[in-house]
């Protein structure tokens, strides 16, 4: 009898060590490895099998798996943002400024303002934010306002200003710098006309977009680095903004030839009541990379000049 040779605790710690081991071969068989070492418990021998209890994390992890582990378990999982995509780097042009190789390669542009919805309820006004991109949604550039709180809030939309255009490595590949100018005087003469600087890389001017006084209409001149009339920029005749979207034309300087233009979408609400607004930008592929920038920084003195809109400010009871 096997009674008779073990007693009943050897029966019980037999059964208990054949059942470790079926466990671990089990495991074997399934994972391809026994899995990392587990420290024995008190009172149980070394290489018993330890389960695990429902709801706590694995001693191991199972591999040459084809689902990725994305939270931990009893966890909620974490939300991620969708990834920002932006347009592959081109290659490296030469006689071009470095960061303008995106341009080169396209012929259209959209240029969106972020809207600020604490800017249009409090009034306080914001540095501006845009996204550049292309035509296949892909991000291009991102362009932010780098202006102190006092000049923002005091000057608003006639406020100097300093925009930094960076791409997607975070560097910055261009300036745009609006000095500020004074209205208080007759607003024909040309020390109260607006002007705007390009610089690209920074701290190298490639030209300048300079405002003409014209009784019925916008009219600005792009200059090159020495001042020198290269194109012109003539807007529409209308009220700017009310209701339909407002045409900007790039021509010679003859007006003999369109080169682009500049479009100011209607975007309906956001259009009228807060600052998002939603450019589109035009011009030839073949267009000299430089030009192309300046008719980029174009959009940005048009936006302030005629569509940055002033949030109302709220009266305190």
């Amino acid at each position: 009898m096997i009674s008779s040779f073990y007693s009943l605790s050897q029966l019980n710690f037999l059964a208990l060590h054949l059942d470790a081991r079926k466990h671990l071969l089990l495991n074997v068989t399934l994972h391809g490895s026994a899995g990392p070492a587990v420290t024995p418990s008190a009172g149980l021998s070394v290489g018993y099998y330890v389960p695990q209890q429902p709801g706590t994390t694995p001693l191991y992890q199972p591999t040459g798996g084809t689902h990725a582990i994305q939270y931990q378990p009893g966890k909620y999982p974490v939300t991620q943002h969708a990834p920002v995509m932006w347009m592959p780097g081109p290659a490296p042009i030469p006689n071009c400024p470095p960061g303008l190789e995106y341009l080169a390669q396209l012929d259209n542009i959209h240029v969106l303002q972020h809207f600020e919805p604490l800017e249009w309820m409090t009034g306080y006004e914001t540095n501006n934010r845009y996204d550049i991109k292309n035509n296949a949604d892909q991000m291009v550039y991102i362009v932010t306002e780098d202006t102190d709180d006092f000049t923002r809030n005091a000057y608003r939309n006639l406020r100097p200003f300093v925009l930094r255009v960076t791409d997607c490595l975070g560097r910055e590949i261009m300036t745009m710098q609006r000095p500020f100018r004074c209205t208080c005087c007759c607003f024909c003469c040309p020390c109260a006309r607006q002007e705007l600087e390009v610089q690209c890389p920074p701290g190298v001017t490639i030209g300048f977009v300079a405002e003409h006084w014209n009784l019925c209409r916008a009219t600005y001149s792009i200059q090159n680095q020495k001042k020198e009339n290269v194109m012109r920029v003539r807007g529409p005749c209308t009220t700017y903004g009310c209701g339909s979207d407002s045409v900007f034309e790039v021509n010679s300087l003859d007006g003999g030839s369109d080169i682009g233009s500049i479009i100011r979408k209607w975007n309906g609400f956001l259009s009228t009541m807060g600052n998002a607004d939603h450019f589109e930008i035009h011009f030839p592929m073949d267009l000299d990379v430089k030009m192309k920038a300046m008719i980029f920084g174009s959009c940005f003195l048009i936006d302030f000049m005629y569509f940055e809109s002033t949030p109302p400010r709220r009266s305190s009871l």
